[in-house]
């Protein structure tokens, strides 16, 4: 595995945190829920906190993406960095209250849907190498599909759309994308994170 001059510990262990925040982004959700504030404004910091932990671990794996697929590698770098920055203008949306948690719960859902892409590319890359579990690069492409449902909330930010008295049927769609990034993406990361560890 290609890793420029970063170590597949450091890697692993950048993985391993970008699974840990987004559970933790997860569980303040609950507890929000459950307890109320202020759980709702760390989940929404944490959100931001995540996006950014898996862009850097995107940025991490790229020397290895860019030797398998030099011009995927790059459209998928570019679109995992715009994905993080539409997820933090969510969360800054939502602390600030410029926007309800609707509308800025569907910015956060579109940009994990274009970091879901990065995710897909990645492993649809890595399936012509031996460097990673196959069963790991197969469970990423399904994580990265899931979470590219969070693309059909485009619409609802074009649309401005910030409560939930009667939504429109797609936004329900769209938040699959969620599933995929709070549950299926931990996974994949810490699996990840061990495996590049273990080396």
């Amino acid at each position: 595995m290609t890793t420029g001059n970063l170590s597949f510990a450091a890697i692993g262990r950048m993985a391993i945190a970008s699974g840990i925040i987004s559970i933790l982004a997860i569980a303040l959700l609950i507890l929000f829920f459950t307890v109320g504030q202020p759980f709702g404004t760390l989940n929404d910091i944490f959100n931001g906190i995540a996006g950014i932990a898996i862009l850097i671990l995107a940025w991490m794996l790229y020397a290895e993406h860019h030797a398998k697929s030099p011009l995927l590698s790059q459209i998928a770098l570019m679109i995992a960095i715009v994905g993080a920055i539409v997820v933090v203008i969510g969360s800054i949306l939502v602390i600030f209250q410029i926007t309800g948690w609707v509308l800025a719960g569907s910015y956060t859902g579109a940009g994990n849907a274009l970091i879901g892409l990065w995710l897909a590319a990645f492993c649809y890359s890595m399936q012509r190498s031996d460097t990673l579990p196959h069963n790991l690069i197969v469970f990423g492409l399904v994580v990265g599909a899931c979470m590219a449902f969070g693309l059909i909330l485009i619409p609802g930010i074009l649309a401005r759309i910030d409560n939930m008295e009667s939504p429109p049927w797609y936004l329900y769609i769209g938040y699959v994308g969620f599933l995929g990034t709070s549950i299926l993406y931990p996974i994949w990361a810490i699996w990840l994170g061990r495996v590049l560890m273990s080396r």
